[in-house]
């Protein structure tokens, strides 16, 4: 499970975002060729962020596509493998673009009395 070995760097990430505040929602862009399992991810996740200010949050998985442009007919699609063959013309002088991407996009907190500007508690 490849999975967890991505979630524990990404719940360190989120941790000094957070600042020490309690983490409800983290967003994450993962390329295609990552190979990511969302069900799987979503259990690793909850695993590595167990004990910490993520323990309990919300995951918010986006998928991005590897793009290729096949060197024979010019065809252009989308690849979930990275070194397909082309779709049109069978070819596999295809080169293969993005689809290796691991952002952390955003996370949620949950604001506490101190963090919201003219609130006295």
């Amino acid at each position: 499970m490849h999975e967890l070995g991505i979630c524990e760097p990404l719940v360190t990430a989120v941790e000094e975002s957070a600042a020490g505040r309690t983490v409800t929602g983290v967003r994450v862009r993962v390329g295609a060729l990552h190979a990511v399992a969302p069900d799987a991810f979503d259990q690793a996740f909850t695993v590595a962020a167990r004990g910490t200010v993520a323990e309990g949050a919300e995951i918010d998985l986006v998928v991005v596509p590897a793009l290729v442009c096949c060197a024979e007919c010019g065809a252009r699609t989308e690849a979930a493998e990275p070194h397909p063959a082309c779709p049109v013309c069978g070819s596999s002088n295809a080169e293969v673009s993005g689809g290796d991407d691991l952002v952390l996009e955003s996370i949620r907190v949950r604001e506490v009395a101190a963090d919201v500007p003219g609130d006295p508690r």
